[in-house]
């Protein structure tokens, strides 16, 4: 039986998907890799499950790649780290950033290399205050991937992108949040309720009125402002198409809360 690297835990409406190499501080391994797929995979095409939660165990989030699997000196030759990341962590970001729910990274520690681009991808990031975020490509000679020179330049402009990648400095959850790379630092021990929270008011939530919304905000850095005026028509003609927008609609006009299915 295979070691269970990947925690998948359904609540009502919503998963949590937690990182489970705690010795490794969640560094990625095939296996990890392997799993972390399958769940987020599991999670897209369950319509009960509205949305996500991802996080690590132990005292960080995920450290990116486990280096141990990608040593030269091990290997006996250079191992092709391109072929690693179109083999396993395109893939992931693409997926994350395709979900048609909302994903909530919760950072409880370290978010580093990989890692920390990992959690970028996600579509909300909180981080308790004592994470950092380090791009620790440059210490070993690489460059940083998972989408992290995409997500630095696009959030941070150039010039802390370049520094953040250059100095590997590690940015505190705080500055991350200050400097619109997250959306919030909390206190440690309300990180997970605070995660936990946001989740359970999606998975009540018009979850196909979010989806569009992801597609919407994630098309709009390279649109025009035609294109995106275009695709705002054609994506509200969908969501009024829902029973969603209908119920939305009834509530208020009736002053009272929504019961929203996600369809």
């Amino acid at each position: 039986m295979s070691e269970e690297v990947v925690l998948d835990e359904r609540r009502d409406g919503y998963a949590i998907l937690t990182l489970n190499r705690p010795d490794r501080l969640n560094s990625f391994s095939i296996q990890q890799h392997e799993q972390l797929r399958a769940a987020l995979e599991a999670c897209a095409a369950d319509r009960d499950c509205r949305a996500v939660v991802l996080t690590g165990a132990g005292r960080g989030f995920c450290a990116g790649q486990d280096l141990a699997d990608r040593d030269p000196a091990m290997l006996g030759e250079a191992p092709d780290l391109g072929k690693t990341l179109a083999t396993y962590y395109a893939p992931l970001i693409r997926l994350l950033r395709s979900m048609e729910k909302p994903v909530i990274c919760a950072v409880n520690g370290v978010a580093a290399g990989a890692g920390a681009n990992i959690a970028l991808a996600c579509d909300i990031v909180i981080a308790a205050k004592s994470a950092k975020f380090i791009q620790a490509f440059s210490k070993i000679g690489l460059i940083p991937d998972a989408g992290g020179t995409y997500w630095l330049t696009r959030h941070l402009g150039e010039a802390r992108a370049k520094a953040l990648a250059l100095t590997a400095y590690p940015l505190s959850a705080e500055d991350a949040a200050n400097w619109g790379l997250i959306w919030r630092a909390v206190d440690d021990g309300e990180l997970m309720a605070e995660a936990t929270a946001l989740a359970e008011a999606f998975a009540k939530g018009p979850t196909r009125g979010y989806a569009l919304t992801k597609q919407a905000i994630q098309a709009a850095s390279t649109n025009s402002l035609d294109q995106q005026l275009d695709l705002e028509a054609q994506l509200q003609r969908e969501a009024g198409l829902t029973d969603d927008y209908k119920e939305g609609v009834s509530a208020f006009l009736q002053k009272r809360q929504p019961n929203f299915t996600g369809r």
